[in-house]
């Protein structure tokens, strides 16, 4: 069977597909989508108009975390537990990132000093809960898993965010400060990105026009 993501360059979700099609070595191709003029035939793959989209030769598989279930299920090595109770926790810390992810989207598109504040305290809060759970040096443990698939475009935001001079929301988080660091040394992980990501994404955090573009507005012009 032909496998072809259909992507976006800067998705978190496609990248989370990505990371567990290659922690699997599963040969698979990639077709390229802009979101803001989407085409009649990705229109037609996706009811809801999101990326990524995986397509089996020609059968389309939308929703990333129903993506990264067919994989685990149709290939080895198997990334969910096999006890049935730890995987279900697991499929609810899934859902916990892309909880977390929808607050990174608040935090960027944040309008003024004051919302950008309190969704970084709503970011840190998320951190703190995760430092209580995270094993390591991966979220359960030695073994990778799709929970760390998940996590892994999250922590890829706060390189930018940080190297454009936003502070670290990880002091005194070292479970999450050493998960991180496992994390952004996996291959897979770190393949599963553009690689002129950290460019795309600043230019799409500039066109936000929000507090945080200005900030890095500022910082950008510092440097100079």
């Amino acid at each position: 069977m032909q496998l072809t993501l259909v992507s976006h360059h800067l998705c978190p979700y496609v990248q989370r597909a990505a990371i567990v099609l290659l922690e699997k070595g599963v040969p698979f191709g990639r077709r390229w989508v802009d979101l803001a003029n989407k085409p009649d035939w990705f229109r037609a793959i996706s009811p809801l108009g999101k990326t990524p989209v995986l397509l089996a030769d020609d059968t389309p598989v939308f929703e990333s975390a129903v993506i990264c279930e067919y994989l685990d299920e149709t290939h080895e090595p198997r990334l969910h537990p096999a006890d049935p109770l730890q995987r279900a926790q697991h499929r609810a810390w899934m859902e916990f990132g892309s909880a977390v992810l929808n607050t990174i989207w608040a935090f960027y598109t944040a309008p003024d000093a004051a919302a950008l504040e309190a969704r970084r305290d709503e970011l840190r809060t998320k951190f703190e809960q995760l430092e209580a759970v995270v094993e390591g040096p991966f979220f359960a443990g030695e073994r990778f898993s799709i929970v760390d698939a998940v996590f892994g475009p999250v922590f890829r935001y706060f390189d930018v965010f940080e190297a454009l001079g936003e502070p670290s929301l990880f002091g005194g988080l070292p479970r999450v400060r050493a998960w991180r660091a496992a994390l952004a040394q996996r291959p897979a992980v770190r393949e599963a990105a553009v690689p002129d990501y950290r460019e795309r994404l600043t230019q799409f955090l500039l066109d936000r026009r929000s507090e945080l573009s200005r900030r890095i507005e500022r910082q950008l012009a510092s440097v100079k």
